[in-house]
């Protein structure tokens, strides 16, 4: 666990508000016995008032101790569903959530869209240019994409390799062909070299959508798989285009 942790705003004021406290406490009592005025010449006084600074202290740590609990817990959360080298979410994400949302979806009788994504002759890519640029490639693609889709709720995970899954909720054909169209282009204007593509000089992808009403006899399994079928006739037909397929 590479970040750091911060004193977080509730930890300082806490503290804040403990030495306030202390400090009211004190006023208070003075302004009550006036031979108070001079606590501080008495020595048990002097040690009352270290041990409520102490106490403000303990209180203080308590509460960063709470803070950094969270933040690990939401960073531990965060690495266990988002792919570490391309920020985005994984397989295991998409795994755990797309039948829940294809339920969701199927509750309000809506529709939904879900993308294959492969880039094109990637592993000659790799070969030509190296893994290290390989790993830059995919990088920029998953920052396109992501970029590239406007609403809060479309989803964007990289699901193996050099393929990534996009899921658009509430998207007919329509949207779907429109979001579609934007990702070849948004990539294609990247302009990654790609000397060794067999259908442009430079990065392109190809992309296979399935898009129909949801219900709740359908699962997951049944968008990608439908997808992966869209995707092999884009790649069939010549690549760097889209193929839509009803579900």
């Amino acid at each position: 666990m590479d970040q750091k942790i911060k004193l977080s705003g509730r930890t300082i004021t806490a503290f804040i508000i403990s030495i306030v406290l202390c400090s009211i406490i004190i006023i208070v009592l003075i302004a009550l016995n006036p031979g108070l005025q001079f606590w501080y010449l008495n020595a048990e006084n002097i040690a009352l008032a270290a041990a409520g600074l102490l106490l403000t202290v303990f209180i203080s740590i308590i509460v960063q101790f709470d803070v950094e609990i969270k933040q690990m817990k939401e960073y531990f959360k965060n690495i266990a569903v988002k792919d570490p080298l391309t920020s985005v979410y994984n397989r295991r994400y998409i795994d755990e959530n797309i039948d829940r949302l294809i339920k969701s979806i199927s509750r309000a009788n809506s529709i939904l869209s879900l993308m294959m994504i492969d880039l094109d002759f990637f592993k000659k890519y790799n070969e030509n240019y190296g893994h290290e640029k390989g790993d830059n490639c995919l990088k920029n693609i998953a920052k396109v994409l992501t970029l590239s889709l406007k609403r809060d709720n479309d989803v964007i995970a990289r699901y193996g390799g050099e393929e990534f899954i996009v899921i658009l909720p509430y998207t007919d054909e329509k949207g779907a062909n429109m979001i579609a169209e934007r990702l070849l282009k948004n990539i294609k204007d990247f302009n990654i070299p790609h000397e060794k593509s067999e259908v442009s000089d430079r990065m392109t992808i190809s992309i296979g959508i399935v898009t129909g009403g949801s219900n709740f006899s359908l699962t997951g399994d049944d968008y990608i798989n439908k997808a992966g079928d869209a995707l092999l006739v884009s790649k069939q037909n010549g690549r760097d285009r889209y193929t839509l397929l009803n579900i």
